[in-house]
């Protein structure tokens, strides 16, 4: 099976990065501070989509409140947090920033940490790998490509070339979700997509707000909760039909 969505996401995202490097600065800041908003904004509303799916609302609260224990428990957004560093202090060594002033080491990890999972592990991306993968629908997946395209450019004007290395877990990790989706396929049923697209559209609802600086979830906790969809959907609903 050819897979083509997760290419598609990954030159958007190195595109966008590549022309916001270049242009650097000559963004006012006003348009880039509202754009960014509105990144976050659109973020929500496609949560909130994505929401609107859920089959079984208990799956929702279990799945994101069980994955965030295991976040919490493993520190997944601390470990996020070093690889963002390790990869600032990789680029700072081949390039010279083209922003008017540099970020400190929180802002920059606060916006890069938010844009590693909104690239590579949001909800809608997971999802639409997995459905790419399942029922070779690509048009998931380019959807977000075009709101990323835009997105890198606005974030690549403060964070430099390295919202381009982005590409790198994104493009791995929605191609090891697209074929592993292919061999599920026979396992996966409506009910379970729907209740994992939910569990996604609250991950980017959670990722809105970090966006537009109202409440830093951590993100990075909150990331074994997509894992657990579907597998909390199947047992709930196997236990729901013995009960009735």
């Amino acid at each position: 099976m050819t897979l083509i969505g997760p290419y598609i996401n990954s030159a958007a995202i190195f595109l966008g990065a590549s022309i916001g490097a270049m242009i650097g600065g000559r963004i006012p800041e006003a348009l880039r501070n509202n754009l960014i908003l509105i990144f976050g904004l659109s973020s929500m509303g496609m949560g909130v989509v994505m929401i609107s799916k859920v089959f079984q609302m208990p799956v929702i609260v279990l799945s994101v409140l069980i994955g965030t224990i295991i976040g919490e428990i493993f520190r997944l957004e601390n470990k996020l947090n070093r690889l963002a560093m390790s990869a600032k202090g990789l680029i700072e060594k081949l390039s010279k920033p083209k922003t008017k002033k540099s970020l400190s080491q929180e802002e920059f990890l606060l916006k890069f940490v938010a844009l590693v999972i909104m690239f590579s592990f949001s909800g809608t991306g997971v999802f639409g790998a997995m459905n790419e993968g399942i029922a070779g629908d690509t048009s998931i997946l380019v959807v977000k490509s075009l709101l990323d395209f835009f997105t890198a450019i606005i974030f690549s004007t403060t964070l430099g070339i390295s919202v381009a290395t982005i590409v790198i877990p994104q493009l791995s990790f929605q191609l090891i979700l697209a074929y592993s989706a292919v061999f599920m396929k026979p396992y996966v049923v409506p009910e379970m997509l729907s209740d994992f697209a939910a569990v996604g559209g609250m991950l980017m609802i959670a990722t809105g707000f970090r966006i537009c600086n109202i409440q830093m979830f951590r993100l990075g906790n909150m990331l074994p909760a997509l894992f657990l969809a579907m597998p909390i959907s199947a047992l709930w609903h196997y236990l729901w039909q013995i009960l009735s």
